[in-house]
């Protein structure tokens, strides 16, 4: 089974094995491109560009599928969430036919490869219904119809609501898709090798230059590339970015339905949070997968609280025995809802980026793939300008920010706690986090599954801000920027590259340790 970043075992971990590569990197060799991240946006990306007659490198922090590509629910959709109606609203109805138009397109290069490579994946089409169940909702589904349309989407509204819910009005897009997410990155990264590309596992960049050249340093030696491409769901490091994107989780469980129901569409409601649903068959068994419940990362006080609101939301749709998986995912909403694609604001030429997919990561990938394609090989693309990042205006102070914030000091150097004391404070059970205040510090205590007690400065070493346990994943997460950490204090999930500060408890007097 693959790891990914979280606690919890999402269906795509479940029969997969890691993936072995065929070829090995050899230290100071110069690529054409670098990509860093081993998910579907790295991948797809990678295979275009080797394709199109690059060399190019794939580096992988963990194995293939670690990220979000693991836990995803995986709707390939050209029925945006962020609908075109905002689209329209936010930039014009020339953005929203170019939005639709690439969508389309990127569902089209997924079916390529899949034919071209002979990639076994569970893919099967499918329509997308979006239902409203009160007229308030009627009346906003019908506005997102008439844009959709507008943009290009073949739909069409209709009062039969998707079995088993129940519905005043439902818009049914044509078109749309599903298939098993990690399945279909093993393909792409197969195909990639056999063109001559490399990929690298476990990993980590730590530091990037461009000096004639992008030159990344990992763990495994040093690597030139003439571009650098971060694949990572956020850039790592500090950004304007992430003053731009927001972190949220989201939550996701796979039934195995009775009564021989069965579920062929890709479904979403109008709540807020909405919840959505599809199916998958794999080997041979039909899962229904269900998901919704977000909220801000590290702004949910009792997380397992929203997997048993995810289970009686099902429950009242659906009749099912157990659940054969439960997981809950990461995702960055941008500001105004669509992706940025192109070079990294504040950073040297030759270093790009894609990130702000919100719920759309499976689609936004593979456009992302083409239109860093475009913008490598020199091709005109309507949306280079539309989705680049340079369009986040610069914020007052920002850099003076950044430096502040870059260059703190731990303040706990030097500093003396009493183990045996912060024992006694932690008065939790296995399993549980929380924070202390101690001789004027706030300190992160954990004890983890097998009783062992492990302490940490709870301040991300992003930005500073303070972290906060999710009980459900096993994991420190800032609230701010999304970064996760583990019981240990090791980074799980960027944008941050350093650990948070570790506290030896297994002294009587505690001094600050680096987590590794």
């Amino acid at each position: 089974m693959i790891e990914r970043d979280g606690q919890l075992k999402s269906l795509w971990q479940q029969g997969v094995q890691p993936y072995t590569t065929l070829h090995t990197a050899i230290e100071n060799q110069s690529y054409d491109v670098i990509v860093v991240g081993g998910g579907i946006t790295g991948l797809s990306t990678a295979l275009l560009l080797q394709e199109a007659g690059k060399k190019c490198l794939v580096l992988e922090a963990k194995n293939l599928c670690f990220g979000t590509t693991g836990g995803t629910t995986a709707h390939l959709n050209t029925l945006l969430d962020t609908p075109y109606t905002e689209i329209e609203k936010k930039f014009s109805k020339e953005t929203s036919r170019e939005m639709a138009t690439a969508a389309a397109a990127a569902l089209d290069l997924v079916k390529r490869n899949i034919e071209q490579y002979n990639i076994s994946c569970g893919f099967a089409e499918a329509s997308a219904c979006l239902f409203a169940q009160n007229s308030k909702q009627q009346k906003e589904l019908e506005e997102i119809a008439h844009a959709s349309a507008a943009a290009g989407l073949q739909v069409e509204l209709t009062t039969d609501a998707p079995p088993p819910f129940r519905a005043v009005k439902t818009l049914r897009a044509m078109g749309q898709a599903k298939f098993h997410p990690v399945n279909y990155v093993y393909g792409l990264a197969k195909a990639f090798e056999s063109l001559g590309g490399v990929i690298l596992q476990q990993c980590q960049v730590t530091d990037v230059q461009n000096k004639d050249g992008v030159i990344c340093t990992t763990g495994k030696g040093n690597f030139i590339g003439r571009d650098l491409i971060y694949a990572t769901h956020i850039p790592p490091g500090i950004n304007l970015l992430h003053l731009r994107c927001a972190p949220y989780r989201t939550y996701a469980m796979a039934v195995k339905l009775e009564d021989g129901q069965s579920f062929n569409d890709l479904v979403y409601d109008m709540e807020d949070p909405y919840h959505y649903y599809r199916s998958q068959i794999i080997d041979g068994t039909e899962y229904l997968i269900a998901g919704g419940k977000d909220h801000k990362t590290g702004q949910e006080e009792n997380p397992a609280y929203r997997f048993t609101s995810l289970e009686a939301t099902v429950r009242s749709h659906f009749k099912f025995k157990d659940i054969a998986c439960k997981w809950s995912s990461q995702y960055f909403e941008s500001t105004d809802g669509l992706p940025y694609i192109g070079h990294l604001p504040g950073h040297a030429e030759h270093i790009y980026t894609a990130t702000g997919f919100g719920g759309n990561g499976m689609t936004y990938s593979h456009l992302a793939a083409r239109l860093l394609a475009d913008i490598l090989l020199e091709n005109e693309n309507p949306l280079i300008k539309v989705l680049s990042p340079a369009r986040i205006k610069p914020v007052a102070g920002f850099t003076n920010f950044i430096t502040h914030n870059a260059d703190a000091v731990r303040n706990f150097a030097g500093k003396l706690f009493s183990g045996e004391k912060l024992q006694e404070l932690a008065g939790i059970a296995p399993g549980e986090g929380k924070i202390v205040q101690y001789d004027g510090e706030k300190i992160g205590l954990v004890r983890d599954k097998d009783g062992q007690l492990h302490a940490v400065k709870p301040v991300c070493t992003h930005l500073q801000c303070e972290v906060k346990w999710n009980g459900a994943e096993q994991s420190w997460e800032c609230p701010c920027h999304g970064a996760r950490y583990n019981c240990e204090g090791k980074v799980i999930t960027g944008p941050a590259v350093q650990p948070l500060e570790k506290i030896d408890l297994g002294s009587k007097s505690i001094k600050p340790q680096t987590a590794t």
